[in-house]
């Protein structure tokens, strides 16, 4: 997969429109983590730095088409402004009349940031027309919000129909890591796969198979496995409909000789709270009255040992209900084993990320994905739209 990327382009003079991923968490009208933010920057700084004036898009929650002002950027943009060290001006609206002027009096080095995209129900249908208007604010288009790549929404995907379009950094970055885990990586490589539900992750499992040496399964789900192979599960979570679903990954990954490492001991609660009691389980069944919470020491030794001869490394999903303190030790073993091997890793899926981020570990990991939904997809071997309209 070969990317546009900008610094093919040339930005002098050029009005760049760029889409970004600024969907940032805020309380009382300030950004309280703006991790998104600072992963555009070099992109940004970049696109400046050439003599370009900037058109910045970004959606923000979910305002379903309507301009509903507790989604405006305008906190957003307070944050942005000061990261980036130089005056931004928030538009007071996406399109439209007053909107075009100031985009025509825009200057090198100018930076003019559109209202939530999200504010007009086209962003997401895709309208032709509303792409259309959004393109002719820029001479080129830039696309550095990979956490929305997997959308084919008008700001990510329709305006490159109109505009010479590029990857950002952060996009290229993504697809240079992400890409060789489906493509060829490097060998052993073991996929830590993690999170409640074996529905939402098995697509993954599935396109991980067909790559992985050894797929350690973890959370929530690694009970619909252990439940298929016999073993007691107690009132740990299990997902009937997928008992089926389970056996056949088992048997295709028994198959292709891919090593299957799930739980052999647990960290247990009686019930699912804050305040619940741990209860360690040393055995691979659990008893009636309990429900697993973590995986346990000897499963901890298991997956670092399978970490320590890695080549490439993927980890999707927590072992455990990590925001939970007394469950979360093997979700955070787990994270300092990976921050500790030799192997390229690549983590994401938001829990993963925010499991790295909370044990202080980014800095030791080769790559943190920013996109939850979409390195989840790119695992699945789908194809992102917005990544799509960038490849040459």
């Amino acid at each position: 997969m070969v990317l546009h990327t900008v610094k093919e382009a040339d930005l002098k003079g050029k009005r760049v429109l760029i889409r970004v991923d600024f969907n940032c968490p805020v309380k009382d009208g300030v950004v309280t983590d703006p991790t998104r933010i600072k992963a555009a920057l070099p992109t940004i700084e970049y696109i400046l730095s050439e003599g370009a004036s900037l058109v910045v898009m970004c959606h923000f929650g979910r305002p379903k088409g309507e301009k509903k002002m507790e989604y405006s950027l305008l906190p957003v943009k307070n944050e942005f402004e000061k990261l980036l060290g130089r005056k931004v001006t928030l538009a007071p609206d996406v399109i439209g009349s007053e909107v075009d002027s100031l985009v025509s009096a825009l200057k090198p080095g100018d930076v003019l940031m559109l209202e939530n995209v999200r504010f007009y129900k086209e962003e997401e249908k895709n309208d032709p027309e509303f792409a259309k208007k959004l393109a002719s604010y820029g001479d080129v288009y830039v696309n550095d919000a990979f956490g929305t790549a997997h959308r084919a929404h008008a700001s990510t995907e329709g305006v490159a129909h109109y505009l010479p379009s590029y990857a950002g950094f952060l996009i290229e970055k993504e697809v240079k890591y992400m890409a060789p885990l489906l493509e060829n990586p490097e060998h052993p490589f073991v996929a830590i796969i993690g999170g409640s539900k074996v529905s939402s992750k098995i697509t993954v499992l599935e396109s991980l198979v067909k790559t992985c040496d050894k797929i350690v399964i973890g959370g929530g789900m690694a009970y619909t496995f252990l439940k298929v192979q016999g073993h007691e599960v107690g009132k740990s979570l299990l997902e009937e409909d997928y008992l089926e679903t389970a056996a056949s990954f088992l048997a295709k990954a028994k198959e292709k000789n891919v090593e299957v490492i799930l739980p052999v001991d647990h960290v247990c609660a009686k019930e699912f709270s804050e305040t619940a009691e741990a209860i360690t389980v040393s055995t691979v069944d659990i008893p009636s009255d309990l429900m697993g919470m973590d995986i346990g020491p000897k499963t901890v030794e298991l997956i670092t040992k399978a970490l320590k001869d890695a080549k490439n490394v993927v980890w999707n999903g927590p072992m455990g209900v990590f925001e939970f303190s007394q469950f979360a030790n093997g979700t955070e073993k787990v994270a300092f084993a990976l921050a500790e091997s030799d192997a390229v890793s690549v983590v994401g899926g938001g829990d993963s990320v925010a499991a790295i981020n909370k044990f202080g570990l980014a800095d030791k990991i080769s790559h943190v994905s920013t996109g939850g939904g979409a390195s989840l997809e790119f695992l699945e071997g789908k194809t992102l739209p917005g990544i799509k309209a960038l490849e040459k």
